[in-house]
């Protein structure tokens, strides 16, 4: 089973943390935009039971992910399931209505401008990601997928990256939820 292990955080500016990223030997990719459409279950509350449900859309790329409840309060460790959907706009409403027809509804759609950035930290694989979510402001998350035997490492190595970037005051509402409180 794979988990993601993650902490978020708003910041006003990206700049000194590309700084210290770049001195840390972080591998910055290009800028990509990803919309991501939520959706509710018909029999059961995910703002209850901490889940989430959504299709990612990456330019052609689409993706179904189911995130499990968070585990802990620290950081937002929860079991991920992240599955290809073929490519395309088609792909995307098809998709959807499938999901409609089974009874699920959608919930809002969350645009961001993301640039991933991929940097070694204590033996770790950890994806940063600098994000510009529209209508909700701009955050840094730090990601590391693990299994369940070196949790606790990761948890560890994330809590500590946060601490060298100067991040404080993690972020654990979901950016779905900061975008329905905003509105």
């Amino acid at each position: 089973m794979i988990y993601e292990v993650e902490q978020k955080f708003r910041v006003s500016n990206f700049a000194p943390l590309e700084r210290i990223l770049r001195e840390l030997g972080g591998n910055f990719q290009p800028p990509i935009s990803q919309v991501d459409t939520y959706f509710s279950h018909p029999s059961r509350d995910f703002t209850t039971t901490d889940e989430a449900f959504r299709i990612r859309r990456v330019g052609e790329l689409n993706f179904v992910t189911y995130k499990g409840p968070k585990i802990e309060r620290e950081t937002k460790t929860r079991r991920e399931l992240e599955l290809p959907l073929p490519e395309g706009d088609d792909a995307v409403s098809h998709f959807a209505e499938l999901f409609v027809a089974l009874g699920f509804s959608p919930v809002a759609n969350v645009c961001k401008q993301r640039t991933y950035v991929v940097l070694d930290w204590e033996h770790q694989h950890v994806d940063v990601a600098l994000d510009n979510v529209q209508e909700v402001g701009q955050f840094v998350e730090l990601e590391i997928a693990t299994d369940e035997n070196q949790m606790e490492e990761c948890k560890r190595s994330v809590k500590s990256l946060a601490k060298t970037l100067g991040l404080s005051n993690h972020e654990r509402r979901s950016y779905l939820e900061l975008l329905l409180e905003a509105k």
